[in-house]
């Protein structure tokens, strides 16, 4: 075959492409066990982080076994075991019909659409019984939906601590969120007063001489939409349609 024929060009194209089509392919075969351990690994950390407990240095596996993962039904507020916690995707059931329920807009104020029937939620518990809980909590912003944790101190009102793992907000505005100072202003906060939810991210800076201050979180400068979404995302999660439920049930020691 000539060196400068259509056809043997055409051959040479033909294999490099099927050639590196299986080397792409056993590469993301292989290397999938590794990419699943470290999304396992960096949910965990997340977790740790928002809850005030990650330590730098030390193991993550070995500081996750302080916390315990539990099942929550959604409608009843309660622990449940109709689904195995050590294998349960709650972001893919929320996109299963079968698994979910369709929000209308009047009670979607997070936008999420769709809830899970089911929640992942982490405890962290000592001698003295429930230490902290930790909640998974999603919302729309400006751009996209913000994933991530809200932990509550064994009272079940005081925030503990919030993070963020997965956004796609406007870096210097709304991606704030990731701002170690924002977050740590979040700390101390009371997220209901009497049994009713009253923490809100409001818009401009607390003013902590007023009245109610510490129930409301500094918004987002120039991100007005992206702290509009927070709120909400917030609200919902700690409200009747959210964990609510379940942490008057913790309260009761009802679960």
């Amino acid at each position: 075959m000539a060196n400068e024929s259509i056809a043997k060009t055409l051959t040479v194209a033909l294999t490099l492409c099927v050639v590196c089509a299986v080397v792409v392919s056993a590469a993301a075969v292989v290397l999938r066990p590794t990419q699943q351990a470290n999304k396992a690994l960096d949910l965990k950390t997340n977790i740790l982080a928002s809850a005030g407990l990650l330590q730098q240095g030390v193991d993550v596996e070995t500081q996750f076994e302080q916390i315990s993962v539990r099942i929550v039904d959604m409608d009843t507020g309660r622990f449940s075991d109709a689904v195995d916690a050590a294998t349960y995707d709650q972001r893919k059931a929320s996109k299963d019909p079968a698994m979910s329920k369709a929000l209308p807009p009047k009670q979607d104020p997070a936008k999420i659409k769709r809830r899970a029937k089911y929640a992942t939620v982490y405890l962290v518990e000592g001698s003295s019984g429930l230490e902290k809980v930790i909640l998974p909590i999603k919302g729309y912003g400006l751009w996209s939906t913000l994933y991530g944790f809200l932990a509550l101190e064994a009272d079940l009102q005081t925030v503990a601590g919030i993070g963020f793992y997965e956004h796609a907000e406007t870096p210097g505005l709304g991606g704030e969120v990731d701002n170690p100072s924002w977050k740590a202003s979040w700390v101390g906060k009371q997220a209901y007063q009497s049994g009713q939810r009253v923490i809100s991210v409001i818009k401009g800076k607390v003013d902590p001489a007023r009245s109610g201050a510490e129930y409301q979180i500094d918004g987002l400068a120039g991100a007005t939409l992206t702290t509009r979404g927070i709120d909400n995302l917030v609200k919902y999660w700690l409200g009747t349609e959210g964990f609510e439920p379940l942490i008057q049930h913790l309260k009761s020691s009802e679960v």
